[in-house]
């Protein structure tokens, strides 16, 4: 079952896509970022927002974590315990393909959350588009507006604290679970746990790890969002703050 079939969004979803329309009738050819804390429902937003916004648009959803650079060289460069900060994703290809995909289709590296790496197989060729939603982590503030490696809108998605560690806590048992019948997954090495200590585990990984870099990296960029989005527990989304004027 996908994520978008277990955690459909219940509401707002429209209001949020009229408002997209209209900024890409001042932008055309937008290159949208959409970025928020881990386990917020980054990938499942970018997948209602493409689903309202065609047919009338070509959309194009695509992932940052694929930028991430492999599990090896983190752990070679003692950054694997800080895997998802800014400085564990390649910033210099993902501009590249950003300034690349705006004129020609690129390829876009895919990641799989059952090895927990970038896979080449996943790789995916994006076209350039009415509207490019490149979802995930890995952006930085824009020092200058207009630039064609850096995206045209910012979209942060907030919600409750108390939420996203809940909702991180599920997602992290569920990988759990699926890795039961799957040796090749990263979540294989901790199937010698019990349920309780595995979520004793994940909430070590949220605190140690997810949530300093929340409020170190990814909650910042809330302030330089041109458009806040808050989800609440029951998943539905509110725009709480515009501030998109076009250059």
């Amino acid at each position: 079952m996908s994520e978008q079939a277990r955690f459909p969004m219940t509401g707002g979803i429209e209001g949020l896509a009229d408002r997209l329309r209209d900024i890409h009738r001042q932008r055309p050819g937008l290159v949208m970022a959409l970025t928020g804390s881990v386990a917020s429902g980054k990938s499942t937003l970018a997948t209602h927002l493409e689903q309202s916004l065609e047919p009338g648009l070509e959309v194009e959803t695509v992932s940052t974590d694929g930028f991430l650079f492999m599990t090896e060289y983190l752990r070679e460069n003692g950054l694997f315990e800080r895997k998802g900060f800014p400085e564990t994703y390649d910033y210099a290809a993902m501009q590249k393909a950003i300034a690349s995909v705006r004129q020609v289709p690129t390829a876009f590296p895919g990641y799989s959350h059952v090895t927990f790496d970038p896979d080449p197989a996943l790789t995916r060729t994006i076209q350039p588009s009415d509207i490019i939603i490149l979802e995930g982590l890995g952006f930085r503030p824009q020092n200058h507006a207009g630039r064609i490696e850096d995206p045209d809108l910012l979209i942060y998605l907030d919600a409750d604290l108390a939420d996203i560690e809940t909702w991180f806590l599920e997602r992290f048992l569920r990988f759990w679970r699926a890795a039961e019948h799957d040796p090749t997954s990263f979540y294989a090495q901790f199937r010698h746990m019990s349920e309780p200590e595995l979520i004793a585990f994940a909430k070590s990984v949220w605190t140690g790890i997810n949530l300093p870099n929340l409020e170190q990296n990814i909650l910042p960029m809330m302030a330089h969002a041109d458009l806040v989005v808050k989800k609440d527990a029951s998943h539905a989304i509110t725009i709480v703050e515009d501030r998109w004027t076009a250059n």
